[in-house]
């Protein structure tokens, strides 16, 4: 049989509420809560033999850090309302714009979850760190929103590509896509 393609789910930790990130993880199975009326797979299912993305880690709450932990170290868990484990061949990646080690330190994060996720460490500096590449990605965004707008390509002035320059991005690449 044909390569079975790749899979890529992405999970943002700071947009889904603590009561749901539970379910939307590892699923539950019918009857597991009020309005569960069929089962339904977990993120961790949909991403076997692929990759999942874990944004804004450091956002998860300690009790979900220990169940995650359990995926990672075993490679299974239980849908809410389970009684059979539902085994995953996942591979992490994990972001966030905090110092987890800092976290690590206060209490609010598990140590335990940070080693099992700092295998490959990325630190990725602030664009004013950067800022050489301010027109790149500049001239980029500014391409990519005329092509999908489908509107003439634009370039900025010399004044506004200066004012860029000097500005101190507090929120990176996406204030500047922005």
């Amino acid at each position: 049989p044909p390569p079975r393609p790749l899979t890529f789910v992405k999970v943002n930790f700071a947009s889904l509420p603590t009561e749901l990130l539970e379910s939307e993880l590892f699923g539950f199975e019918r009857g597991a809560f009020t309005g569960a009326i069929q089962q339904k797979p977990g993120k961790f299912e949909f991403a076997h033999e692929g990759t999942m993305f874990l944004d804004e880690i450091s956002e998860m709450h300690p009790p979900l850090q220990s169940k995650l932990l359990q995926v990672l170290q075993d490679g299974e868990f239980a849908r809410l309302g389970g009684r059979e484990d539902v085994h995953v061949d996942v591979r992490i990646v994990a972001a966030t714009n905090r110092d987890l080690e800092s976290a690590v330190a206060d209490g609010e994060f598990r140590e335990d979850l940070f080693f099992r996720l700092n295998v490959v460490c990325i630190t990725l500096p602030p664009l004013r760190q950067r800022r050489d590449e301010i027109p790149v990605l500049t001239e980029r965004f500014l391409r990519q929103y005329a092509e999908h707008y489908n509107k003439p390509s634009i370039a900025l002035t010399p004044e506004t590509a200066r004012l860029f320059s000097v500005y101190d991005w507090p929120g990176n690449v996406r204030e500047l896509e922005n």
